[in-house]
């Protein structure tokens, strides 16, 4: 049986996202680049979505610099691993593919810690923006332009 889930759109200097969830929790953020539709509009979305949203909204007018909304990230142990280390990133910092493949016990595996990166299905949230490559910016689910984007909220150029 699988469990319902909730979406709702909302729009964002960065482009519109969708928020998932499956009614307790936050479960996935949907870059534009997704494809990913919204089956409602929102209005009748669960607290957490709102509450995301709100959050969201706080980060993307530079009010916000850390998040508190419950979340479910569905992975491999591995990729739950990586995903953990992305969230002790600070805020307005960067690290490269090498850094976070050393901090999860793998310096030999910066391009396994990288597709781990993008597997990422709550972005921003769990900030995988913030890694970047040894030689310049790296890649991005949601393409360069996004990247810049999320880093320039932060105070970062790339």
């Amino acid at each position: 049986m699988t469990t319902p889930t909730y979406t709702m759109p909302m729009d964002t200097p960065v482009g519109r996202l969708v928020l998932e969830s499956d009614g307790d929790v936050l479960i996935g953020i949907w870059l534009p680049t997704s494809g990913m539709h919204a089956g409602s509009d929102g209005r009748d979305a669960p607290p957490v979505l709102k509450d995301t949203a709100t959050q969201l909204e706080e980060y993307f007018a530079r009010e916000r610099t850390a998040f508190d909304v419950p979340m479910d990230l569905d992975g491999t142990t591995f990729q739950k691993e990586v995903w953990a280390e992305l969230s002790r990133i600070p805020y307005g910092e960067t690290i490269s593919y090498g850094d976070l493949a050393r901090r999860v016990g793998r310096p030999r595996g910066p391009r396994a810690v990288g597709q781990a990166n993008g597997k990422n299905p709550i972005a921003i949230i769990v900030p995988c923006h913030r890694v970047v490559a040894s030689n310049g910016i790296g890649g991005y689910g949601g393409g360069l332009p996004m990247k810049r984007a999320l880093l320039a909220v932060e105070g970062l150029t790339a």
